[in-house]
């Protein structure tokens, strides 16, 4: 079976998305983007309205209902109740999407726009932060789909929420691939996850140093370590396997990363590698960079 093949899964129901996160994290962008994709969009929901607002039958077109510590009601034991209640409700889909994003790069954005943070008014922001952190960290854990915006312009923001929400013909399953350093932790919401560490390292070479792994140099420096075709063939393998299961049991996305010391060299050449052999076989691919694009945009 190719991934273009038809699939027998059982259809969707209509589809309701909560949108939440810590304030500053993008979700005012997630919500129009979403309601450009033909999303009834409601921000700000109260949550004691939700079951007055889903009476009846289903809805006749998808939901995005923003709701986040601003809300006066909000309570992150309320919306998770209501978040698993409408995924046990027969003719729905219910996901809770939650938009992260890095303490220090959301004192930076409070910082440019001289905002007050909404749980310290009067205070310093990062004091805010950090107990909207605490506060909302049971729907993180929970969150059916987890997107780190510490590294996404608004632009960037709209077109992932585009990659991950808007219709598809069929059961598609979109593939996100990146790179990642170790030494600022996995990213936020991998799947699978590889490390490339054991592979020869370009940044001992000054030539190859100030270069990252979408350069041909560098990538012909990764790939003649005699471990590399192995280890490409091995995973290029299993993902083959995997991504057709994971497609076949209903999963909407899946995000796949490659790390080492830096992010620089050899996780982006995998990536780089990998992203095309999906590209190729069919899949629906995006990748992404991280350490590379913070870089660039100066985080």
């Amino acid at each position: 079976m190719t991934p273009e093949s038809e699939n027998k899964t059982t259809p969707r129901g209509p589809r309701v998305v909560f949108v939440t996160g810590p304030s500053g994290a993008g979700r005012t962008t997630a919500i129009n983007a979403l309601e450009d994709l033909g999303f009834e969009a409601i921000d700000n929901l109260p949550l004691s309205l939700l079951p007055r607002l889903l009476e009846g039958p289903p809805p006749d077109r998808p939901m995005a209902l923003g709701t986040d510590a601003r809300n006066r009601d909000f309570s992150a034991k309320r919306l998770l109740w209501e978040y698993e209640r409408l995924s046990a409700t027969p003719g729905l889909e219910a996901d809770l999407l939650y938009l992260d994003c890095e303490p220090l790069t959301l004192q930076r954005r409070y910082s440019e726009t001289r905002r007050r943070h909404p749980l310290a008014p009067d205070d310093d922001p990062a004091n805010g932060i950090a107990r909207e952190l605490d506060l909302l960290g049971p729907l993180r854990r929970r969150a059916s789909v987890l997107v780190d915006t510490t590294t996404l312009s608004p632009h960037e923001l709209r077109k992932e929420m585009e990659r991950l929400f808007a219709a598809r013909d069929g059961a598609k399953l979109s593939v996100t691939i990146t790179s990642f350093s170790y030494r600022r932790g996995l990213p936020t919401g991998a799947d699978l996850v590889f490390d490339c560490r054991f592979l020869r390292n370009p940044h001992w070479e000054p030539e190859l140093r100030p270069l990252d792994g979408r350069d041909p140099a560098v990538r012909g420096y990764i790939e003649a370590d005699p471990t590399f075709a192995a280890f490409e063939t091995q995973v290029s393998g299993m993902l083959d396997l995997l991504l057709p299961a994971f497609r076949d049991s209903d999963r909407s996305h899946l995000t796949i990363a490659f790390g080492c010391t830096g992010g620089k060299h050899r996780s982006v050449a995998m990536t780089e590698k990998l992203a095309s052999h999906l590209a190729e076989a069919g899949w629906q691919v995006s990748k992404r960079h991280r350490e590379v694009d913070q870089r660039r945009t100066g985080v």
